[in-house]
């Protein structure tokens, strides 16, 4: 059960998330994984699997619509993408279920400091 403080950080955890993935393209677990971590103190395997679990249904769907229509989705490669997505993600999701959480969280926040400073040194070109 939730607190109403919980319930409010997972209102504003997905608000959060939904806006940024309509406005920078990301996937919502970038902002979604740390927040549950953080913020709601779940074990990162769990968090990992509760943004999976919550964010194709609204982000894919309201995004993709309203992308689509304004012509800006490659459906060819989008279709590749997704298949490809499905096979590595069912792979990823077996390969955490058997690594350290510590290790877990390391290994994301390389990730984050990666595509953040290829974000920043690709802004200057």
């Amino acid at each position: 059960m939730f607190s109403a403080l919980e319930w409010c950080l997972l209102v504003a955890i997905g608000l959060t998330a939904g806006v940024s993935s309509g406005v920078f393209g990301i996937g919502g677990g970038i902002l979604v994984v740390p927040a549950l971590v953080f913020l709601l103190h779940f074990p990162m395997p769990r968090a990992i699997g509760t943004s999976l679990a919550v964010l194709l249904p609204p982000v894919g769907a309201a995004a993709v619509w309203s992308y689509y229509r304004a012509s800006m989705v490659d459906v060819r490669a989008a279709a590749v993408l997704a298949a490809m997505l499905f096979v590595g993600a069912w792979f990823g999701a077996q390969w955490v279920q058997r690594m350290d959480s510590h290790l877990l969280k390391v290994l994301f926040g390389v990730f984050l400091m990666a595509i953040g400073g290829y974000t920043i040194y690709s802004a200057r070109a």
